[in-house]
């Protein structure tokens, strides 16, 4: 008798156990074709914008947001296309970026979630330089962006984007 409880509670422990690893940690969208290709569309939008940079014929930056958008670099705030467009002149203006032989930017980790006509995303970027051709490759730096996009006449358009360092999240961030 004792065996047999001991192997039932064996069991019921077992089968405790087999429930909760099926929970997943947090909750993921349902994978429907249409997440899964509005997905496609937001990571697309982010990868040539990242791959924007560095090119000596680029397009606007300002294209790939909404009209109403708001780019935050830490305590700074750039509202609109114009406020945004001003941002990036004048990060041009102080970086030696735009005179190096190589400037690229890798992004990983995204982790994208569509709500309808709304979205999120957050995912790691890093910074790669290399001033002259023959040079070390430097990573000049690495962060979060945390994003949410709109879709503006069809097309998935940022409507916030924050850059931020270290491992925590906007205090305000909701997936």
């Amino acid at each position: 008798m004792k065996i047999f409880a001991k192997c039932r509670l064996g069991v019921l422990a077992l089968a405790g156990c087999l429930a909760l690893a099926s929970i997943p940690a947090t909750r993921a969208q349902e994978m429907t074709s249409k997440a899964l290709i509005e997905r496609a569309e937001i990571q697309d939008l982010i990868t040539r914008y990242y791959g924007n940079f560095g090119k000596s014929k680029r397009e606007s930056f300002a294209d790939f947001y909404a009209d109403d958008a708001e780019m935050i670099l830490g305590a700074n705030h750039y509202k609109g296309k114009e406020g945004i467009t001003e941002a990036y002149k004048r990060a041009g203006a102080n970086t030696s970026v735009e005179k190096a032989y190589s400037f690229n930017i890798t992004i990983s980790n995204p982790l994208i979630v569509v709500h309808g006509e709304r979205a999120t995303a957050q995912l790691i970027f890093t910074e790669y330089l290399m001033q002259k051709q023959g040079d070390p490759l430097s990573i000049r730096t690495q962060g979060r962006e945390y994003s949410t996009f709109v879709k503006v006449k069809g097309q998935w358009r940022y409507k916030t984007r924050q850059i931020m360092n270290g491992n925590e999240s906007p205090a305000d961030w909701k997936e």
